[in-house]
């Protein structure tokens, strides 16, 4: 157990030293200093997991949100926010899969 906590350890470094890491956190740090905007965020987030994970979704539905955040979106504090969050979770995204692609795990 000693060497995957040896290597854990690395790969939690080579994170936590990318540029998508940097981004998002700097981000997250900017958007934590304004409460009023990040519970606007949080609750954005909130609605848009809602109807990506609700098999009942429509398409309508999905149009309708994205009208009605566009302005919203607009802001840069929240658009670089978003968007350093969703680069980060794609390089998690990344991690996991080649892992579990690695370990042949099924």
């Amino acid at each position: 157990m000693d060497k995957i906590d040896n290597a854990l350890q690395q790969l939690i470094a080579a994170i936590l030293a990318s540029d998508v890491y940097s981004r998002y956190d700097v981000q997250r740090i900017r958007v934590n200093s304004m409460p009023e905007l990040k519970a606007q965020i949080d609750e954005f987030r909130r609605k848009n997991l809602e109807l990506q994970t609700n098999e009942h979704t429509t398409l309508e539905q999905i149009d309708s949100f994205e009208r009605e955040n566009a302005q919203f979106r607009e802001n840069p504090v929240v658009d670089e926010f978003l968007a350093a969050e969703l680069a980060f979770c794609r390089l998690i995204q990344e991690l996991n899969l080649r892992l579990i692609d690695a370990l042949h795990f099924e």
